[in-house]
């Protein structure tokens, strides 16, 4: 090969080189141009206000008026003994008469403390990790929005009280505010937030905007009108991404300050029901029967039948914890199976998980469906009220009748826990529906809307003895009332003495019906006192 030749290609290769890296130089500039631009940045996810806004809130809270110190006054002890105190008690009542059935006729309040569930080794030991988790569980579940927020006497400030909302990390223009009745020269407002930025969606003339896009903003003028007009376009951006918290804005003019929230959160998904285009309640298009069942299928069979009479196609779901199970025949029922001895919440869980319909009733394996077991008076009060759960009542062989209508409230404690206080009754009379009440925990027999039951759930570490622990897990989320005119029949249970009790009734009744020294009784109250935090209940 020449020289010349030589040097020719030589010369040509260094150009494609060169050429090979102009072009990957361009193709990752452009690469770099095109990639989102978007910066991540670390945040804390506690729901809280910032140190600065606790700091002003603190200092909005009023002070005790010394003048009003000299003032004397009576305390009405009616009124005042009706406020809650400084941590709680469990009282019981002593006394009574000892005759058969006294505590049937005339109940008496007993009190049982919680803390007995476990030895004392290791009492200090659970207090320390119920109050770890209790400390968790307050940061999770509060927000800016709860703070106490007083407003000042004759603010000229206007401002929205409650009902200002935006979905994360969008924008809504504030509503509502305003400065009134205030003659000045000049006029300044100054707004600040902690979860997002201010800014305004139009620009007013003789309006000065200063820190527009920023979490403070301010707006000046000299002429209130143009001020006013203003402040109708200010806008609100979240930029610090959370499903469901609040804002704290403070909104101040000179001399005078306010604060308001503003709640961020997702809208709620609604969970709706196609029951069809028949007329009138369609009983098997919005109705599912659950039951758990446990040896009994004598007992089960007699209910299936019963149901079936005036339902004939309603479905009827059946959680079966036998040891060894049998297969239950028939339309419209499903069978599951779970391992022997699950337990009777566990059971369930796994029935209510498979409804489908927008409602569940919820029933027990020995009851007997009647003529008065009319499931769409049941569906109509849920249908026409705010209720999310309906019990009725349940009908004994020797005809007494039962709601098993509890209230359940709660006293705020100290360290120790809260009180838990259940007593039999309800709170009120439903309008329109004469026969019935709304209460907090009814009987075994209800019909639930079934995304409601399936929130709150059933624990299923209490597998033998356990009911009223739902309502009380739902406390403040589900909406209870009861009926007594909803009647369905409760299987014998007298023993008659000529008749042999079955292997398999031993055997339930074994399980069904542990003593109150029992694993199951420390499991519940131990629940009770771990879990839910409460120290002791009462009860009548």
């Amino acid at each position: 090969m020449t020289g010349p030749t030589r040097g020719f290609r030589m010369r040509s290769l260094r150009k494609t080189v060169l050429l090979a890296i102009l072009v990957s130089v361009v193709l990752v500039l452009a690469l770099l141009h095109s990639w989102p631009t978007r910066g991540y940045t670390t945040v804390d996810v506690w729901q809280r206000p910032g140190s600065i806004v606790e700091r002003h809130l603190e200092e909005r809270l009023p002070e005790p008026d010394h003048q009003l110190g000299n003032i004397p006054f009576h305390v009405r002890d009616s009124v005042a003994s009706l406020l809650a105190r400084n941590g709680c008690l469990c009282e019981g009542e002593s006394g009574g008469v000892n005759l058969p059935f006294a505590q049937l006729l005339f109940p008496r309040v007993s009190a049982h403390p919680l803390h007995t569930a476990f030895e004392a080794s290791e009492l200090e030991e659970m207090k320390r990790r119920r109050d770890k988790e209790y400390k968790s569980f307050q940061k999770r579940s509060q927000t800016p929005a709860d703070v106490l927020i007083i407003a000042e006497a004759n603010n000229p400030l206007q401002y929205p009280t409650q009902g200002v909302e935006v979905r994360p990390l969008k924008t809504i223009i504030i509503p509502g505010l305003a400065l009134h009745d205030l003659p000045r020269d000049h006029y300044s407002i100054n707004i600040t937030a902690t979860l997002g930025t201010l800014n305004v969606a139009a620009e007013v003339d003789g309006v000065k905007v200063k820190g527009d896009g920023e979490m403070h903003m301010s707006l000046s003028s000299s002429l209130l009108p143009n001020l006013n007009r203003q402040l109708q376009f200010v806008t609100y951006t979240n930029t610090l991404f959370h499903p469901s918290t609040a804002d704290t804005v403070q909104f101040e003019t000179e001399g005078h300050q306010a604060v308001f929230s503003i709640k961020i959160r997702h809208g709620v998904t609604p969970k709706l029901y196609n029951t069809g285009s028949k007329g009138g309640y369609n009983v098997s298009a919005l109705v599912t029967i659950a039951t758990k069942t446990f040896l009994r299928y004598d007992k089960l069979q007699d209910l299936i039948d019963s149901v079936r009479r005036y339902y004939p196609t309603v479905t009827i779901v059946i959680a079966d914890d036998s040891e060894n199970p049998k297969t239950i025949f028939g339309p419209y029922i499903e069978h599951y199976i779970m391992p022997f001895g699950k337990g009777w919440f566990a059971g369930r869980n796994l029935a209510v998980s498979q409804v489908t319909t927008k409602y569940v009733l919820w029933v027990d394996d020995d009851f007997i469906f009647t003529a008065n077991t009319k499931l769409e008076k049941l569906v109509d009060v849920l249908e026409r009220t705010t209720l999310d759960l309906v019990g009725g009542a349940v009908r004994e062989a020797t005809g007494y009748t039962a709601t098993y209508r509890q209230t359940i409230s709660i006293d705020p404690g100290e360290e120790d826990g809260d009180c838990l206080h259940m007593r039999r009754g309800f709170h009120h009379v439903i309008q329109g529906f004469p026969n019935c009440v709304v209460t907090d925990g009814v009987i075994n027999f209800f019909l639930a809307r079934t995304d409601k039951v399936q929130q709150v759930g059933f624990d299923p570490r209490l597998a033998r003895v356990a009911h009223l622990e739902f309502f009380i897990d739902g406390l403040g989320s589900l909406h209870v009332g009861s009926c007594d005119d909803v009647i369905v029949n409760h299987a014998t249970k007298i023993k008659l003495p000529w008749v042999s009790q079955s292997e398999s009734d031993k055997i339930y009744a074994k399980f069904r019906y542990p003593p109150a020294s029992s694993d199951a009784t420390h499991t519940k109250n131990g629940l009770l006192f771990f879990k839910n935090r409460f120290q002791c209940l009462t009860h009548n």
